[in-house]
């Protein structure tokens, strides 16, 4: 089984987990309200999408 010569340095460890995070989603503000929402997706609040109504309030 494969051992470490040398212990791995915090700089090295840091810099090989510099991909690891969280992406935050793209949020877009609505045209009909101005609340934030999923860009491409029917809006939570108003239920309108491009300007049209989807969801019935």
């Amino acid at each position: 089984m494969a051992v470490p010569q040398r212990r791995t340095s915090k700089t090295r460890r840091d810099k090989r987990r510099t991909h690891f995070k969280l992406v935050v989603p793209g949020m877009v503000k609505c045209e009909q309200c101005g609340e934030l929402k999923l860009a491409h997706h029917v809006c939570k609040v108003c239920g309108t999408y491009k300007a049209r109504e989807i969801i019935k309030q």
